[in-house]
């Protein structure tokens, strides 16, 4: 099951509060300003700053 699109308009970014780029195929949700990558799980967005990663060129 995907993100619920009310969803998707209210999430932001926890570090910078921008906007958030989703690619549910890849359970992943990026913000390209802060470079950071969240996970998704069992279709659930982690937006902890300690669980993301950072975004690979």
């Amino acid at each position: 099951m995907p993100i619920a699109p009310e969803l998707k308009e209210i999430l932001a970014c926890p570090k910078c509060k921008g906007e958030l780029e989703f690619r549910e195929p890849q359970s992943e949700i990026i913000c390209r300003a802060c470079k950071l990558v969240f996970r998704i799980d069992d279709d659930i967005p982690v937006m902890l700053l300690d669980e993301a990663k950072p975004l690979s060129a």
